[in-house]
């Protein structure tokens, strides 16, 4: 659905039929996909552009158009990437596509749910060496983990052994600002199995625990060192905002710059 509303190739008929639904009942939802991976454009940038060359993104989804090791490797061509899914079709197709990639690129089938488990996946013990800094991408993820699931502890998992210096890139779907629209795609996705969990400013921050917030902190990914200003950025639909793991253990610092909205 996502590479659908992207306007990619690498997508299934179910997919699209699905996807189109959700515009049907959600109209801003190309728009929100669309900021949505501008926003990690920039922010793999930012972070490759910062000395980072390991990249980890979890619940990458089908390989799109500009992947992340593209974009990193445009700042520096030694960056490492891999690339994690737990749906095994996902996972088949982006090691078909990436098989006559370069080297230092790999893609594995593990769940978001259990860090640790891919931390001490062989593949990435090849190609991620957490004793330097690593960039860990929660991209539009954890809207499938509900709150039995504690996103917050998955998140300080995914960061608890990697050094310090490592940046964490994550956006998340709220409904503080579109909440009829939101209520209507968490319907549709209730008949497909699969849980869409918005959060609102407050909970999406209390991702960032324990971690420092780069400027402009915590936004909507409209406004996440976007190039030009956007009027209303919160049709964009999800907060967003990349974080640096301290040198040394602290209080995270959440720059409240608005309110929602």
């Amino acid at each position: 659905m996502y590479d659908y509303l992207l306007g990619g190739k690498d997508n299934f008929a179910a997919d699209r039929e699905l996807a189109e639904r959700l515009v049907a009942v959600a109209p801003h939802s190309r728009w929100i996909v669309r900021q949505n991976r501008a926003f990690v454009e920039r922010a793999v940038r930012y972070c490759a552009e910062r000395g980072l060359r390991q990249f980890l993104d979890l619940g990458c989804g089908l390989p799109t158009t500009d992947p992340v090791h593209e974009i990193a490797r445009r700042v520096d061509p030694t960056c490492r990437v891999v690339y994690v899914d737990n749906d095994p079709v996902i996972a088949r197709h982006a090691q078909a596509l990436l098989a006559a990639s370069t080297t230092g690129v790999a893609a594995i089938r593990r769940d978001v749910r259990r860090p640790k488990e891919i931390l001490c996946h062989d593949d990435v013990r090849a190609l991620i060496d957490v004793t330097r800094p690593v960039a860990v991408l929660l991209a539009a993820v954890l809207h499938n983990v509900t709150d039995d699931d504690d996103p917050a502890a998955i998140v300080a998992h995914a960061m608890a052994d990697l050094a310090p210096g490592s940046h964490l890139v994550l956006s998340h779907p709220t409904h503080d600002v579109l909440p009829g629209q939101a209520a209507r795609a968490k319907e549709l996705y209730r008949c497909t199995g699969a849980p869409l969990v918005t959060r609102s400013r407050h909970e999406v921050g209390a991702l960032f625990a324990g971690l420092e917030l780069v400027a402009p902190g915590l936004v909507f990914t409209a406004e996440w060192r976007a190039e030009r200003e956007i009027d209303r950025p919160g049709l964009s639909g999800m907060y967003a905002a990349v974080a640096r793991k301290p040198d040394t253990p602290g209080p995270a610092r959440q720059p409240d710059r608005r309110a929602a909205g």
